[in-house]
């Protein structure tokens, strides 16, 4: 008999072979991970432009000399400015090839040629819209110097492009397209895709119309206010800023009563001006030593832009600040540059696809911008006939017609057909639900002027008001300075004047009643030059005083920034440079801490508000005012407010459908959305009109306690309300258009989904999808102690170290010097190309 300890080779059973299966499949999903990594690695890596040395170029006259500081920002000098633009176009093309590319697409509406019939409805849009078309218009317009100047441009981007042709961007590469030569005519895409960004287009216009028709005069004109008591027109005189809570404002608890008449005598003026717990000082520190766009229904855009004289500051010089708020992208929108050739000296931030310097500082000047928000978008209803004709004064007409010829990735071409009115385009599709023949009359279609190299040359307040004449869109609050000490405010572009109306409802296309008579002549625009108070400041509220004759936006932006920057700025202080930066990412709510008294004065006055109201209220009771990421009071006030929204408007215009149609335009409580919104509430709480009291409620206590009940007890409250942190709800997020779709690279080519402190209504002005594009300030008293810093980075090369190097600036609220003296750029130099004609 034998007995053996050893044991016989065993049969594999099936769940070792799944097992097995299964370890080689992960074995060969990581190896294909690793090769995927490394194939993007090296063909990122290829495509790093050269930055130190010398490279012959094709086209140059001269030598140019491109000298980068430690965060890549280019000082560029040529020996004449053909030159210089075209190493403009060449430097831009190393850092922002692909963005470029990608502006210009989606501007035309050339996305699914690339990506496929996912963007295919943008496409037409922007085809029905004409923006090539527009910009082509734009190309006939420039004189000859300045279209030398574009043609220069594109000759660099193109140089660049074509000695790179098997080094392209590795977005080129995974999307399987080589970009087409650049042009002019690509220039003015991309500025007038700026136009359009910046513009209010028809679909306010059309919504309110149907609320009119609903509500009524009475109650339309509630919700569509277009003025404040808190707005600060720059060439109105401004007293200083009195306190706007407590016993200026209305009803509050004791406890708040005895706090704000506290402030009220507070001799500094502010609330949170001063002191070492308030926002200002926070941010005062040294530093250490999206779909391609998303949309948000509730999106505020907003730019901040101030100015002070010498009276107000540590040099005696001026002060000059400007924080543009835009949609987030990555990389970053803007792109910093010097230029120098000769006496054109000039520094700041430029647009890819477009020469020159859009913001910035000469070596006298300096100035900075806002939107203004003109009504310069017209709806009109057009009568058609059954032979497809529209009516007009003169009779029947036949309209004509625009081919679209779209390309769509793996897919069959789609043609589009465009009517065209004598108004514009016939715009209908755009507007879901809509069945009228709307047609868009805009002033982009009249083409638009570029008056940015005589800007950039201006020497004195004259010449900067005879550029800015000729700037037709989209129409800004230019804030000026010069190192004479002189300060000056000027709104700017084309603002049509009707024969009657104001732009925001559609009107009758068949007669000429509310047809366009002319523009608001430049002269009568609203200007000043060296206040008083020496002080201006805009952020994109109302800027046209009591009496103007004309009507510049039928929609201003809230008044709460403004308020905010005039309260700090007319403090008596002296400020610096760095103060600027602080008031840049100020994150204290006036409006915010004025709904958030009135929901605690409602819970303590409620008959029966729940246990979590009551907590609620605490909370809110304890707030400073400071939309901070780490605090939930905010989250508590901002979810209030909405349900104190729903509440308000959900028994007038309808609740919302559950899951809505975008192809309906069912009117509900949700259609409401205004840029004034937040004053329309205010209004409300302040005056509490029996015409606005929600039914089933007694009283405006008990309807704001109910509004408090809602937000805490809504699906996505926590259990414990001081949980419920705004920096996660108001959290920024910024992606790689095409990088970050790819797990294995998402984190590493954007900073992802951030907490952030501020809000739309905090001179911070921030929300998920959109916040500060860039900040500057320029002291005229050294115009190397300028600060400028971007989002995330100069470089659109993920492998690039200027990628993202800017990023934790921007979020944690420091900047960088901004070198323009040939002995600070020399002293800040941390790479050096040569551009040499090829022979």
């Amino acid at each position: 008999m034998l007995t053996s300890s050893s044991t016989l080779p065993s049969t594999p059973t099936r769940h070792s072979r799944k097992r097995s299966l299964g370890l080689l499949l992960l074995s060969l999903l990581l190896v294909t991970m690793l090769a995927t990594a490394g194939w993007c690695y090296l063909i990122a890596h290829r495509a790093l432009p050269q930055l130190d040395g010398s490279v012959r170029v094709p086209g140059l006259g001269a030598p140019v000399t491109i000298i980068r500081d430690a965060r890549g920002v280019p000082t560029i000098e040529a020996a004449s400015l053909s030159d210089l633009f075209f190493a403009q176009g060449y430097v831009t093309a190393q850092d922002r090839l692909f963005q470029m590319d990608g502006m210009r697409r989606y501007a035309a509406g050339e996305l699914s040629e690339i990506i496929g019939g996912s963007l295919l409805e943008h496409d037409r849009r922007q085809r029905i819209l004409g923006l090539r078309a527009a910009a082509h218009t734009t190309v006939g317009l420039v004189s000859s110097e300045d279209r030398a100047r574009f043609e220069a441009y594109a000759r660099g981007v193109n140089a660049y492009l074509d000695s790179h042709r098997d080094r392209l961007p590795l977005e080129f590469r995974i999307l399987r397209y080589r970009p087409r030569p650049w042009t002019p005519e690509d220039s003015m895409l991309v500025a007038s895709q700026m136009v359009e960004d910046l513009s209010i287009g028809p679909e306010n216009a059309l919504t309110r119309e149907k609320i009119l028709a609903k509500l009524g005069p009475e109650l339309a004109a509630d919700l569509y206010v277009n003025s404040s008591w808190h707005d600060h027109p720059p060439t109105a005189s401004h007293p200083a800023v009195e306190g706007t809570t407590g016993n200026n404002r209305g009803k509050g608890n004791s406890k708040e009563k005895e706090k704000e008449k506290e402030n009220d005598n507070d001799p500094d003026d502010d609330d949170q001006d001063s002191g070492p717990n308030n926002s200002v000082a926070h941010q005062t520190a040294s530093p250490p030593s999206s779909g391609l766009f998303p949309e948000d229904l509730y999106l505020t855009l907003g730019s901040n832009n101030w100015v002070v004289s010498g009276a107000h500051t540590v040099s005696g010089k001026p002060l000059l600040s400007n924080d543009m708020h835009l949609a987030h992208q990555m990389p970053n929108l803007w792109y910093e540059a010097h230029l120098r050739c000769g006496d054109f000296d000039v520094a700041g931030v430029t647009l890819p696809g477009m020469p020159y310097v859009v913001v910035g500082h000469n070596q006298r000047i300096a100035w900075g911008f806002t939107n203004i928000g003109p009504t310069v978008e017209d709806a009109y209803i057009e009568t058609f006939n059954d032979q497809g004709q529209y009516l007009t004064p003169d009779g029947w007409k036949q309209p004509e017609h625009r081919q679209e010829l779209i390309h769509v990735k793996g897919s069959a071409d789609v043609t589009v057909d465009v009517t065209l009115t004598r108004h514009g385009p016939v715009v209908t599709e755009l507007y879901g639900g809509e069945t009228r023949k709307i047609a868009l009359r805009w002033t982009l279609y009249d083409g638009i002027r570029n008056p940015f190299f005589a800007v950039n040359s201006a020497r004195n307040w004259a010449e900067f008001r005879h550029a800015f004449s000729e700037f037709d869109a989209p129409g800004q609050n230019v804030v000026y300075a010069d190192v004479d000490g002189n300060i000056g405010y000027q709104a700017t572009g084309k603002i049509p004047i009707r024969a009657s109306g104001d732009g925001s409802l559609p009107e009758n296309g068949s007669d000429n009643r509310h047809e366009w008579i002319g523009y608001i002549p430049f002269e009568k625009l609203p200007s000043v030059f060296d206040p008083p108070s020496g002080i201006l400041a805009t952020a994109n509220s109302r800027i046209s005083p009591d009496g103007y004759p004309y009507s510049i936006s039928a929609e201003w932006e809230a008044p709460w920034r403004a308020e905010r920057i005039y309260r700090v700025l007319d403090s008596g202080r002296k400020f610096a440079p760095a103060d600027m930066l602080a008031l840049q990412t100020d994150i204290f709510s006036e409006a915010e801490r004025f709904f958030a008294e009135r929901f605690v004065y409602a819970v303590d006055h409620a008959r029966t508000p729940s246990p979590r109201a009551k907590a609620a209220a605490e909370i809110m009771r304890q707030w400073d005012g400071r939309m901070s990421a780490d605090a939930s009071a905010p989250t508590i006030e901002v979810r209030t407010r909405e349900q104190l929204t729903r509440l308000l408007l959900e028994p007038k215009l309808g609740a919302a459908p559950a899951a809505p149609n975008p192809a309906e335009t069912t009117l509900s409580w949700k259609s409401y959305a205004w840029s004034m919104r937040s004053v329309w509430m205010e209004n409300v709480l302040e005056h509490q009109p029996q015409r606005w009291l929600a039914p089933g409620y007694p009283n405006y206590d008990e309807l704001l306690a109910a509004a408090v009940d809602s937000a805490v007890n809504a699906p996505g409250a926590p259990p414990d309300l001081n949980a419920w942190k705004w920096g996660q709800q108001n959290a920024v997020e910024i992606e790689h258009p095409i990088l970050g779709r790819i797990p294995i690279l998402r984190r590493w080519t954007g900073p992802g989904l951030r907490e952030q402190s501020g809000s739309a209504y905090t001179v911070k002005a921030a929300t998920r999808y959109h916040g500060p594009s860039e900040r500057i300030t320029t002291d005229l008293s050294d115009l190397d102690q300028s600060t400028l810093n971007l989002v995330t980075g100069q470089a659109g090369n993920f492998l690039s170290p200027y990628y993202m190097d800017q990023w934790d600036a921007w979020s944690q609220g420091y900047t960088f010097p901004l070198p323009f003296s040939r002995q600070a750029v020399g002293k800040a130099r941390a790479r050096q190309l040569i551009l040499e004609p090829a022979q």
